[in-house]
């Protein structure tokens, strides 16, 4: 059967109310709504421990003032730090760097540094005192805007918070900026996909140009 482009409809569907369960052998949300930019996200303690910590719920969500957040599924590290400092700052995660960004991604104390665990260069701020990552060739130093606990559509906590943070100061590598535009498609992103172990890279072959209808 057709719809109205021509194109056939979808009539053979699996589906289910998140809340009975979906009923496969792994949850399909994060595979769905993917891929998704990391959100690799430098922290420092009160008490001056760095943190760095890659996160699958990350993205971008206005332009002025720009503002970018990250979820935190439980009380996290960059969740506190960001709390008592009211400062972070994100890190574009590339091919050259998944390795590293993966080891990041271990369990360990709070007085464990990753940086070091990982052999990355801390590199000082602009307008935060919260390094960023001296390999990565993008980074937003952040304010903190809010901290948002998350909820169900009955009220009930969802065991997650949402941080915000305006984007205060950024960092290119000039290699990136061709006539002056940011060249996402050579710059090595590499975004989650779903499961336990998948992500994706994009490059020029990914790209395609669409303009706007006026």
């Amino acid at each position: 059967m057709a719809g109205a482009t021509g194109l056939p409809l979808f009539t053979a569907l699996h589906s289910y109310e998140p809340r009975a369960g979906h009923g496969l052998p792994h949850d399909p949300f994060n595979a769905i709504v993917g891929p998704r930019p990391i959100g690799w996200v430098s922290t420092r303690s009160a008490e001056g421990v760095l943190n760095l910590a890659p996160y699958s719920f990350f993205n971008a969500f206005n332009y002025t003032p720009p503002l970018i957040g990250f979820s935190s599924t439980s009380e996290k590290d960059s969740l506190r730090n960001a709390r008592a400092t009211g400062e972070f700052v994100w890190n574009l995660v590339t091919r050259p760097l998944a390795e590293a960004m993966n080891t990041t991604c271990m369990a360990v104390p709070p007085e464990v540094d990753e940086f070091q665990l990982a052999g990355l260069t801390p590199v000082a701020s602009q307008c935060v005192a919260v390094p960023r990552v001296g390999e990565s060739p993008v980074a937003f130093e952040c304010k903190v805007t809010q901290i948002i606990a998350l909820q169900g559509a009955d009220g009930s906590p969802a065991g997650a918070w949402l941080t915000m943070g305006e984007v205060v100061a950024v960092h290119i590598a000039r290699e990136l900026l061709v006539d002056g535009l940011y060249d996402t498609a050579n710059a090595q992103h590499i975004l989650r996909g779903g499961g336990p172990a998948d992500y994706f890279s994009i490059g020029p072959e990914q790209l395609f140009k669409m303009h706007r209808p006026r």
